[in-house]
């Protein structure tokens, strides 16, 4: 049997696999199984123990269950609603003003969680019944709390980007520390849209009446420093500690962890019962995590022994289209996979295939995942199976319908494509913390 008809049945089976609703770990380790004992035979039973070795005993990934346990921690202390109410206060009274503050209470949660479903969940049960009493558009708030949720895997400290990192075998500071600009500017792009707007048509975010107007320059001083102050503190300790080279990520997710568990004693949320259920979800989803990281380094090592992916990296090498091109067919593949998938599942069965390509067309390899990140956001927003527009629906109120969801994230979409061409235009954008950082 060719090469290239063992690469179309190893990805052909694994695509259909998953699609039959198995979990994705399970189906990577399955069909790598299958493929390797019938082409290489019951010796590749080694590789898969060697890949389950080098996964668990990776130093970087230990960040994965301390990231976890810490955005838990500060879910679970109650600061999502203190920061809403903070931002609230200061934007209230403008047009859009309460889904200005939406995007900016998700942007400052999802970066201290790393977590979308719980950005998502939080903000959808604290924001939409005030915007909804308020009588703002149902598109314009729905799509406010999805978009503003999707920025928890650009925004750094980010679960992805975790994964993503050894994956593409680059920098995990790299990542961390480049992710924080772009994050940054595409917040600030979803509050131009929603400010300008808003400005247009004020009725599709009227302004509270009784936002801030009550509270006095000193008591908003305070509320800024009980709510958001603590939280972009610990953010910026975190990266900070990555950025001046005093700690490696992991070191740095650990600052993180016992820094949200202060955190938590401060707001007199700690209790046994809470960091119990911490330890138990923070297993769970590591676990999760682990499984899937472990399956598809079984995969790629099989895909690759057989050949696989010189015949892909030929492939997509003789496009007929440039690089700039076959870049964008890259970026093309990996927004219609986010139709079906989720991103750890794309990141697992792409990257490893995209990345030397993209290297062998003279891209940098930083740049280039940061752009696939940047991508990779779209996962959460593109039916039929987009994550956050799910999330959003099941704690919705019942006025606001599926559609009214699908319609809001569209805008925000086509402000993420405004982002990719920037980045590409001005390629520095990404890479300029990285290297003041001496990461690359």
């Amino acid at each position: 049997m060719s090469v290239e008809l063992i690469t179309v049945l190893m990805l052909t089976s694994l695509i259909l696999v998953i699609m039959m609703g198995f979990p994705i770990g399970f189906s990577l380790a399955g069909v790598a199984t299958v493929f390797g004992l019938i082409f290489v035979g019951p010796h590749i039973a080694n590789t898969f123990m060697l890949r389950m070795h080098v996964t668990l005993s990776n130093y970087t990934l230990i960040a994965i269950p301390l990231f976890v346990f810490m955005g838990i921690v500060i879910e679970k202390s109650g600061l999502a609603g203190r920061l809403y109410d903070a931002i609230y206060v200061l934007t209230g009274r403008l047009k859009g003003g309460l889904a200005i503050a939406t995007v900016l209470t998700c942007a400052i949660f999802a970066a201290a969680t790393g977590v979308v479903g719980a950005t998502v969940v939080t903000m959808g049960i604290i924001s939409m019944p005030a915007m909804m009493k308020y009588r703002y558009d149902k598109p314009m708030a729905s799509g406010a709390v999805c978009a503003g949720g999707a920025l928890g895997i650009l925004i750094p400290p980010s679960i992805l980007i975790l994964v993503y990192a050894p994956v593409a075998n680059v920098s995990v500071g790299a990542l961390l520390i480049g992710a924080f600009v772009p994050g940054m500017i595409l917040a600030l792009l979803y509050v131009l849209y929603i400010g300008i707007r808003c400005f247009i048509n004020p009725e599709m975010g009227p302004s509270a009446a009784d936002g801030g107007v009550h509270y006095t320059f000193w008591q908003k001083s305070r509320m800024f420093c009980v709510s958001v102050l603590p939280v972009l503190t610990l953010i910026l300790a975190v990266l900070g500690t990555i950025f001046f080279g005093l700690a490696a990520p992991t070191e740095a997710a650990a600052i993180g962890a016992f820094a949200a568990v202060l955190l938590a004693l401060g707001y007199r949320k700690l209790t046994a019962a809470m960091l119990v259920e911490a330890a138990i979800r923070t297993a769970r989803t590591s676990a999760m995590v682990y499984l899937v990281v472990i399956g598809a380094s079984f995969f790629t090592s099989v895909f690759v022994r057989l050949g696989c992916g010189r015949v892909i990296e030929t492939s997509i090498l003789g496009l007929p289209f440039g690089p700039w091109g076959v870049l964008i067919v890259m970026w093309l593949i990996i927004i219609l996979m986010g139709c079906f998938l989720d991103w750890i599942g794309i990141i697992m069965i792409v990257v490893p295939l995209f990345t030397p390509v993209a290297v062998k067309l003279g891209f940098d390899p930083v740049w280039f995942s940061l752009m696939n990140i940047i991508v990779l956001q779209t996962s959460f927003l593109t039916p039929p199976f987009a994550l956050t527009i799910f999330y959003l629906k099941g704690i919705a109120p019942p006025e606001v319908s599926l559609a009214d969801i699908y319609r809001g994230v569209v805008p925000y979409l086509l402000l993420m494509l405004a982002a990719l061409l920037l980045f590409s235009l001005f390629p520095d954008i990404l890479l300029f913390m990285p290297r003041a950082a001496g990461l690359i």
